[in-house]
């Protein structure tokens, strides 16, 4: 198994590849990328909870089997967070637009900065009132904030959509490569008696569903966060 022992680590590292050619291919938005991006590497300290509840691979120094921490996790955060929030725009060139001062006062904007946390009050709240996995938890969260962004901002709706379904085929090809690269890697490193076992060609569903969820709602929440309004040209 030792030809598993840097997969995790190399495969961070080709994510983080696909986010610099994202980077460059989008030179109006590099500023959002990679304050999405900053912004979302730290939640690779949150391993612990999945590790080893979740999956369990092997990590450089053995950091993760030592601590459940491991630096794979910050290179994987770091990258899913960029490219969740700006993969939509590859395909559409766009530019952002302030709201204006008229659009910020409306009654449904009251909760502002409460409902911008709301990812994290549900993912707690769910961790507190149920005993599922953590990969069901920060799903549903992620899932439930993106639903009230779209509350307070109709007009993200489609970028919502567009973000999750873009972000999901991007992590499906890329999680594909990955376990056709290490046959059984899927099998010995994730923790199936503790997850539904559903695959979806080979994938575990559980990854699918986290990518979905964190698409939709990274792809509007700078937008929602910095009161902007997309413009596509």
């Amino acid at each position: 198994m030792m030809d598993m022992q840097y997969t995790y680590f190399i495969w961070s590292l080709i994510l983080l590849l696909i986010w610099l050619v994202v980077f460059i291919a989008q030179k109006s938005q590099r500023v959002k990328m990679m304050t999405m991006s900053i912004g979302t590497a730290p939640l690779g300290l949150s391993e612990p909870l999945f590790y080893p509840d979740y999956w369990f691979p092997p990590t450089l120094f053995r950091l993760g089997e030592a601590t459940g921490f491991d630096i794979e996790s910050l290179i994987f955060s770091f990258a899913v967070g960029g490219l969740a929030s700006s993969l939509f725009g590859v395909s559409d060139k766009y530019v952002l637009k302030p709201l204006a001062d008229c659009e910020k006062s409306s009654k449904r904007h009251r909760y502002h900065k409460f409902l911008l946390s709301s990812p994290v009050w549900l993912f707690l709240g769910l961790e507190g009132l149920t005993s599922w996995n953590a990969i069901y938890t920060a799903s549903l969260g992620l899932l439930g904030g993106a639903m009230t962004t779209v509350v307070c901002r109709p007009d993200l709706l489609s970028q919502a959509i567009k973000g999750a379904l873009m972000f999901t085929g991007l992590y499906f090809l890329f999680f594909s490569a990955m376990a056709a690269s290490h046959p059984g890697f899927v099998a010995l490193y994730w923790n199936h008696a503790n997850i539904s076992g559903v695959q979806v060609a080979g994938i575990p569903v559980e990854e699918l569903l986290f990518a979905f969820s964190l698409g939709a709602m990274w792809s509007a929440f700078y937008e929602h966060r910095h009161w902007l309004r997309v413009k596509t040209s």
